[in-house]
């Protein structure tokens, strides 16, 4: 008997009993479903998070007040956070100097954060006002839905001018154009200057979409601050952000002790995020990967069942000719017929789910995850099927046709 024989029965025996084995492969469809669907998920993440990281600018470092990296987990607790900025020592001087380094910094600009109300035609709304200059628009990749930023002059001249983050807009002005309309900030008149395009959910687009923007010197005028909450630092270019780093850090070096200053490339954040996405996507896809494995049992069980119900045609097939090896091959096909086919319709079923959740999540069917999960099914098909084929190929064509 040829091979294509051989499938050609074993093709028969599985369709003779569809029911059965569709509640066979069931168990593999399940868990090349699931191993697909989660790899999807935690590159899709990855790859959203990512994005979100290159609009909040590119090259991008932040100097933050105190050490954030004091504890042994790498960032620093909740409390020691608080401290930090409790004694933030961070002055607009700092800046001044960071922007003398010309060889490797492009630009820079102090923020400063206040959590402050504002108010329209009787809306009341408690949000972060932030205070900065023009130079912010460049580094973050700002754009505008309606008008645009504050100038240099709204800065010098203590201008009372605002920027809404997009939700802000949406929330106090809903169909009204917000653009030279006046809102109370922190009980003050200030007139609406601009929109910020709306970024979006992912890391720090909920953030940037509720803020407010007033000029650093206005800030300055109403809250009667001087510490900067942060110093965010437009590196020339990517292989200058290191040699920047070191810049920065001899410079404030030079004022302030080590643990009263912390600098970092938004890059470093991405990496540890990532490297917790990518764990948390491996540990998944292993659990969902143990559905593979009890489907693989499944299969066998049920061709186990199968030899023992076909004995009498195995000794029939034996008794006119077919050998061990035959007999052996036909049962594997089966098994792994059952397992492919399986794969198939979980490849097809993750594939139609993703679509379904990418409307509210990200997700990434990549070719590594399907192949490496089809791979996996039908190794596993072959796997289990060895113990029912073994049997199958041994059994004694004079006792399997004396079988009842």
């Amino acid at each position: 008997m040829t091979f294509i024989e051989t499938a050609s029965v074993a093709i028969h025996a599985i369709l003779v009993n569809k029911t059965r084995s569709f509640l066979t492969m069931l168990g593999v469809i399940i868990g090349v479903g699931a191993v697909i669907l989660l790899v999807a998920i935690g590159e899709g993440l990855q790859q959203y998070i990512t994005g979100q990281f290159d609009q909040l600018g590119a090259n991008t470092i932040t100097i933050l007040p105190g050490d954030i990296f004091s504890s042994s987990s790498g960032f620093g607790g909740r409390e020691e956070q608080v401290s930090a900025f409790s004694n933030n020592k961070l002055r607009l001087s700092d800046v001044v100097a960071i922007e003398k380094l010309r060889s490797s910094v492009l630009r820079a600009t102090p923020v400063m954060f206040n959590s402050t109300e504002i108010v329209f035609q009787g809306v009341h709304k408690k949000v972060s006002v932030v205070g900065t200059t023009d130079a912010y628009v460049n580094i973050r990749n700002l754009e505008f839905d309606k008008g645009a930023f504050f100038t240099p002059q709204d800065n010098l001249g203590k201008r009372k001018v605002v920027v809404l983050g997009a939700s802000i807009a949406d929330e106090l002005f809903k169909h009204i154009d917000p653009i030279g309309k006046r809102i109370l900030v922190n009980g003050q008149g200030f007139t609406v200057a601009g929109v910020v395009k709306k970024i979006g959910g992912g890391f720090g687009g909920p953030q940037f979409d509720t803020y407010v923007y007033i000029p650093l010197e206005t800030y300055r005028t109403l809250f009667n601050v001087e510490a900067v909450t942060q110093i965010v630092v437009q590196a020339r270019n990517k292989d200058t952000v290191q040699t920047a780093i070191t810049h920065i850090k001899d410079t404030l070096g030079k004022r302030l002790k080590k643990d009263e200053f912390s600098v970092f490339e938004t890059t470093e954040i991405l990496k540890v995020i990532n490297q917790i996405l990518g764990v948390l996507t491996v540990g998944l896809g292993g659990i969902a990967a143990i559905s593979l494995v009890v489907g693989g049992i499944g299969i066998m069980n049920i061709m186990l069942v199968s030899v023992t119900e076909r004995t009498r045609e195995i000794g029939l097939r034996k008794a006119v000719g077919a050998t061990p090896n035959q007999i052996l091959l036909q049962f594997l096909i089966e098994s792994a017929l059952l397992s492919v086919v399986g794969g198939s319709i979980g490849v097809a079923l993750a594939f139609l789910l993703s679509l379904a959740i990418r409307q509210f999540f990200p997700a990434t069917v990549t070719l590594f995850a399907v192949t490496l999960a089809f791979s996996v099914s039908a190794a596993i098909g072959i796997i289990f099927g060895v113990a029912p084929a073994r049997r199958a190929s041994k059994l004694s064509p004079i006792e399997a046709l004396r079988y009842e």
